[in-house]
């Protein structure tokens, strides 16, 4: 299919060369001039080429992967220009290498950079792969400058207006306005956006976006049966899965899930996201062998990785006290302080440091000092920053100090606290119950408290039916201040809303709600292994401005998998790229 000529550009065109190897650059410039490149930079350190973008706007970088024993590569540098705003939507960024492991392509595509190129690669290929690059760079930019600046709303309308006109690029763009309906919270018309991709042009990436929407409006159930009908055309189709393991988490159906996670990864052995996910659900399911066989290698193959989720590490540590493994635990303490210096100003990080150095404690017979870090950490639990992942770690301790007959006359209120406060669903209370499963008694108390949050639900809506919508939401108020569950807040958000028009004192208790949202905090209360807003499988990689504790947040990612591109490029990757990311990459950019 004959390729489209972008726009003749209004001034000359710039690159940058990043690579120590003076040929590579020689060859790289010699074939960039041909391409019609008037000015080109050339940089042997990844330290030079950043000064230089900081001052520069290049249409084109070029950068070589790996920079030998220097400590900086390729993907540092990506990483640094994200963070730091340095590199426009306008540019188009390339990694060089001439080999890809999977982790690398992985990471290469949570930076949403335009592609990679494997050397040797002839002339006419690198010409196509930028022209098609800047080509899509040219046509979406009024979408991507509203995303530079944050106003994703008028993004979102340039995306649908885009795809019901059938301009160039309309499947592109209906996949990044999927992406920023998502995360404006209107998961409905996500969905029918998805839906009239679907309606269009069949692609897998769509019924898969329409499958995240069911299960982001609560809706896991019909999003099972969605993705099992995606499965069943295509099995090696691994993001399916990823998705499809996540809902059966949600459902609390974890031994469906453990089984889902398993074959996403042995689909991808090399995928880091996947392993994690396999081993965490593996240790929450007690088998303790698997998890140290799965998150152990998963730390050697991506503990350096932006891919890695530290929490993975914790449940290592676990994993290893458990089998009363010294020296696992020693390496999990080593790995600890490498990761702290690096992320030091992290409270996550710091939070994670803390659990694995009291398991340390435990292991070495510490036990006053072990105690006084848990009774610290217990401190935390009313607090807006203690998410759902503290809560497990922190039962997981309790019940650790549980069955090593450590007295503790606090912990069965501490671990009440903590089921009141975080069993809201099937799915988040079975996690929960389970990290602490080593005491059985704890994880009785865990499921409990749902029991008793359902019932708290009950009473209220039924003074709500009873003609009573004020004194419904009063209650799930007072329920909510004492226990911070979200679900009580929630409902009674839902019970104020379609009867506001009944309710004297609307004003007064919406105050209430969202003084009580403050105290919460802003994490997401659902049933997730590890930081899973981080990655998003069947996403577009976006960037924005703002940024975590660590890294710039991205709207959504596409790391660890292949995605369909638009088909009018005739770009779209079949399904054996998901087992050969290098194959992939020598064809075509990633998405």
């Amino acid at each position: 299919m004959a390729t489209e000529k972008a726009p003749a550009a209004a001034q000359p065109l710039q690159a940058l060369i990043v690579d120590s190897n003076a040929t590579s650059r020689s060859i790289l410039v010699g074939q960039l001039r041909e391409y019609g490149v008037s000015r080109i930079v050339q940089c042997s350190r990844v330290q030079d080429a950043r000064s230089r973008l900081e001052h520069t706007v290049f249409d084109y970088v070029l950068c070589e992967q790996y920079f030998g024993e220097s400590g900086y590569s390729g993907q540092t540098l990506l990483d640094d220009l994200r963070r730091a705003q340095l590199l426009p939507f306008s540019t188009v960024f390339f990694m060089v290498t001439a080999e890809a492991s999977y982790a690398a392509v992985a990471e290469a595509a949570e930076s949403a950079l335009d592609g990679y190129l494997l050397k040797p690669f002839t002339p006419s290929a690198l010409f196509e792969r930028l022209s098609l690059a800047r080509l899509r760079k040219i046509h979406l930019k009024p979408i991507f400058d509203a995303i530079e600046a944050e106003e994703f709303e008028r993004a979102a309308g340039l995306c649908v207006e885009r795809f019901e006109t059938r301009q160039p690029y309309w499947l592109y763009a209906a996949r990044i306005g999927s992406e920023l309906l998502l995360r404006l919270g209107r998961h409905d018309e996500a969905r029918k956006l998805f839906e009239a991709v679907i309606a269009a042009r069949a692609l897998p990436w769509a019924k898969l976006g329409v499958a995240r929407a069911q299960i982001e409006s609560g809706q896991a159930a019909r999003a099972v049966t969605t993705l099992q009908g995606l499965i069943g055309e295509d099995a090696s189709f691994a993001d399916a899965y990823d998705v499809l393991g996540r809902a059966q988490v949600e459902l609390g159906n974890f031994a469906q899930a453990i089984e889902t996670y398993r074959t996403a990864s042995g689909l991808t052995p090399d995928s880091v996201v996947r392993l994690q996910k396999l081993g965490m659900m593996s240790y929450y399911m007690g088998d303790r062998a698997n998890a140290t066989k799965v998150l152990s290698r998963a730390v050697i193959l991506g503990i350096d990785s932006k891919l890695f989720d530290f929490q993975s590490l914790v449940l290592l540590t676990f994993a290893y006290f458990a089998e009363n493994d010294r020296k696992g635990i020693e390496r999990c303490m080593a790995d600890f302080a490498r990761i702290m210096e690096r992320h030091h100003s992290s409270a996550r990080v710091q939070r994670f440091a803390t659990v694995a150095n009291t398991l340390q404690l435990i292991q070495q017979r510490q036990f006053s000092q072990a105690v006084e870090a848990v009774r610290n950490m217990a401190r935390e639990i009313g607090a807006a920053s203690f998410d759902f992942e503290a809560a497990c770690n922190l039962a997981s301790l309790l019940a650790v100090l549980a069955v090593t007959s450590i007295e503790l006359s606090e912990g069965e209120a501490w671990v009440r606290t903590l089921g009141m406060r975080y069993a809201n669903t099937r799915g988040l209370t079975e996690l929960l119950a389970n990290a602490c499963n080593g005491h059985p008694p704890y994880s009785d108390i865990v499921r409990e408290s749902l029991l008793h949050i359902n019932k708290s639900a009950e009473l209220a809506m039924a003074k709500s039916l009873a003609g009573d919508p004020t004194g419904a939401v009063e209650q799930l108020l007072r329920e909510a201040d004492k226990t911070l569950n979200s679900k009580l807040v929630d409902m009674s958000q839902q019970v104020l809303l379609r009867q506001h028009a009944r309710i004297p004192t609307a004003d007064t208790l919406q105050g209430t709600i969202d003084a009580l949202r403050k105290r919460m905090g802003t994490a997401p209360t659902r049933a997730i292994l590890g930081q899973d807003s981080e990655r998003t499988p069947g996403g577009v990689a976006l960037r924005v401005r703002t940024a975590t504790d660590d890294a710039p947040r991205r709207t959504t990612s596409s790391a660890d998998a292949t995605a369909e591109d638009d088909s009018d490029l005739d770009t779209a990757p079949d399904a054996a790229e998901e087992k050969d990311p290098a194959a992939f990459l020598r064809l075509r950019p990633l998405p």
